[in-house]
């Protein structure tokens, strides 16, 4: 048996394709027309709305909420204000990732948390004495993002706050009349929104929205095109860019927060802060014993299309997401790392991916080679390293 999300009625009307795939037990439209390519510009030129609902999402309150988490996710909320939203993530005690998230703070003492994959009994776990509540409140909020460079426009029209939100903040605001938190986030790299709604309300969102974006090109996309725009983003997905370590059958398929890229947000890490895998975090820091660095990769097309057409071929420009991993070389043939996520990007014109390298090929313009198959045979062609995310608007943060 399969769940509806509170948007299901308007998703099904437009879904023309009847395609469909589960995410967390709910159906999810796959593209809603026969090109999943205009929903993918609609998202880079336009405007488009995806309904994330399926997101789990969970409710922490009370006077140790801030304490509580403070000692379970990586970056410090402490530093999260009100009315401000973080990209976090938590760890196992040896500093292996478990999962990615974004933590909305609502109030001093109230914060909304949001995962793939279930994490109620893992956090419930951790409480001990402290006073902290953990409600899942996954079946009452709906999600709908609104992305792409009219978004600002769109939503204004209907609620004037958010045209001066920055980057990663988030209002209260009244939508079609309707109540509703407005966050600067979103997963397609692009100027974007979430709206939290009651599920209740969630028609009442989406027909306020899609009627103010008719003139401005809004299309509803689909998971083929979210995942599209995520790569060029350099947005990480679970279970393809990495592993859960709760789940993980051994170290290879753990990763540390470092390994993913998230250097960044452990830079100046508090002493006094005992979160959990921190020793492990700062061993791996000071005796620099990382495996592999997250990367972009970009493909070399002139050696791309010279080695099919010397097979015979049309060089394919796919902009279909493919998810699996793809050697890497360096030109005496050693293995460096490899591929997790492979797409050609329309917007950039250039076959990308997101990858692992070892730390030291990591550079900025560093050459590899990827591995591919060509006339059912392996060959390898030229790309380097570039800084992630590959495409990168000015308008996303603007």
């Amino acid at each position: 048996m399969y769940l509806t999300t509170p948007f299901h009625p308007r998703v099904e009307a437009r879904n023309e394709t009847g395609l469909w795939s589960h995410w967390s037990g709910y159906l999810v439209a796959e593209k809603y027309q026969l090109s999943e390519k205009f929903e993918y510009f609609a998202i880079r030129n336009a405007v488009g709305v995806f309904d994330s609902t399926p997101l789990y999402k969970y409710q922490f309150s009370g006077a140790d909420a801030e304490k509580f988490l403070s000692g379970v996710l990586a970056r410090d909320i402490r530093k999260c204000r009100i009315g401000q939203a973080h990209y976090t993530f938590w760890c196992d005690d040896r500093g292996f990732v478990i999962e990615d998230g974004v933590v909305l703070r609502q109030a001093a003492d109230r914060f909304l948390l949001t995962s793939a994959r279930p994490n109620l009994a893992y956090f419930s776990n951790l409480i001990g004495h402290d006073r902290v509540y953990i409600d899942e409140v996954t079946e009452q909020l709906a999600t709908l993002a609104v992305q792409g460079p009219r978004s600002r426009q769109v939503l204004t029209a209907l609620a004037p706050e958010v045209e001066r939100l920055d980057y990663f903040h988030l209002t209260e605001a009244k939508l079609g009349g309707t109540e509703v938190t407005v966050s600067r986030t979103g997963y397609t790299g692009d100027l974007g929104y979430e709206i939290w709604a009651a599920a209740d309300d969630a028609i009442s969102v989406w027909d306020a929205v899609v009627e103010e974006g008719a003139g401005h090109g809004l299309l509803p996309f689909g998971q083929i095109a979210l995942l599209m725009a995520r790569i060029e983003a350099g947005l990480l997905l679970i279970d393809i860019d990495f592993e859960s370590s709760r789940y993980a059958w051994n170290d290879e398929h753990r990763s540390t927060p470092l390994e993913l890229g998230f250097g960044w947000m452990l830079r100046g890490l508090d002493p006094d802060r005992a979160f959990i895998g921190h020793r492990a975090i700062k061993r791996e820091i000071d005796e620099e014993t990382s495996r592999w660095r997250m990367v972009g990769l970009i493909v070399d097309w002139k050696a791309y299309d010279e080695m099919y057409q010397q097979a015979g071929l049309v060089p394919p420009k796919d902009h279909l997401p493919v998810t699996e991993e793809f050697m890497l070389y360096d030109r005496d043939y050693q293995r460096v790392g490899y591929a997790t996520s492979f797409m050609y990007s329309p917007m950039l014109q250039r076959h990308i991916a997101l990858a692992r390298v070892r730390p030291d090929l990591a550079q900025v313009g560093q050459a590899v080679d990827l591995e591919v198959t060509v006339n059912h045979r392996y060959q390898r062609v030229a790309a380097h390293v570039a800084r992630l995310p590959l495409f990168n608007p000015q308008r996303k943060t603007a």
